[in-house]
């Protein structure tokens, strides 16, 4: 089975990252790794984790030059990693050129393209001179990244449904800010339950701090996987 739930690791060295991972497996979820964690702990933790059969989503967002972005893309792919994204708003070019970074690779990663944080809210894109809601900025750098080649997006829960409308069932949309009933809202502003999410048409829900501060990990992602295959299959 594939698991929809993807772990964030926010962690910030590999002692504390892999002393987690031992407390789960591979059967439950995936796991993805960040600007901190890589930064503290580089490409020697990815590869330990993709050793241990763990399916890897590398969450650097890529945003430069298009042939520094392929170059980056091309390292990474190397790693064997499950999946990686750029930022939609490096541009068309940009985007192409982390598609070229790909077909080079001889591991064919899944390539996807960030939209507006979830952590941003209209009053933030507008700060920075973006006329628009985080809705109409996501729908328009949508339409720019699956145009350009990417698998899928990163957006928020919210979106999703919006998303599913327009671009049917092809793109994979991967959501953070999901969050339990009951959870903390944290610094996420658009967030959704994992069945919620999966309501809406999410492929893949990344959650973090409500799994990795759980006392008993194992369970809440067996109890959320329940409730997603429940769903599913109803």
């Amino acid at each position: 089975m594939d698991p929809r739930v993807i772990v964030a690791l926010d962690f910030a060295n590999s002692k504390t990252a892999l002393e987690f991972v031992a407390r789960i497996n591979s059967d439950v979820c995936k796991l993805k790794i960040g600007k901190e964690l890589f930064t503290a702990a580089g490409p020697q933790l990815v590869e330990k984790l993709v050793n241990k059969g763990f399916d890897v989503f590398l969450d650097l967002k890529f945003h430069d030059i298009p042939n520094t972005v392929k170059k980056a893309v091309l390292s990474a792919a190397q790693l064997g990693v499950w999946m990686l994204n750029v930022h939609a708003l490096g541009g068309r070019p940009m985007m192409l050129a982390a598609k070229e970074g790909i077909e080079l690779s001889s591991h064919k990663a899944i390539l996807i393209a960030v939209t507006v944080l979830t952590s941003s809210s209209s009053n933030d894109l507008a700060e920075i001179g973006i006329p628009l809601s985080p809705a109409q900025m996501v729908d328009k750098l949508a339409v720019l990244a699956l145009d350009a080649g990417m698998d899928g997006l990163v957006c928020s829960a919210q979106e999703v449904a919006q998303l599913r409308q327009k671009f049917g069932q092809s793109p994979l949309l991967v959501t953070p800010g999901i969050r339990p009933s009951g959870a903390a809202n944290d610094d996420q502003h658009r967030i959704m339950t994992p069945v919620d999410a999966i309501k809406q048409g999410s492929s893949y829900l990344v959650m973090g701090r409500p799994v990795i501060q759980h006392a008993e990990p194992m369970l809440i992602l067996q109890d959320i996987n329940q409730q997603i295959n429940t769903l599913i299959h109803t």
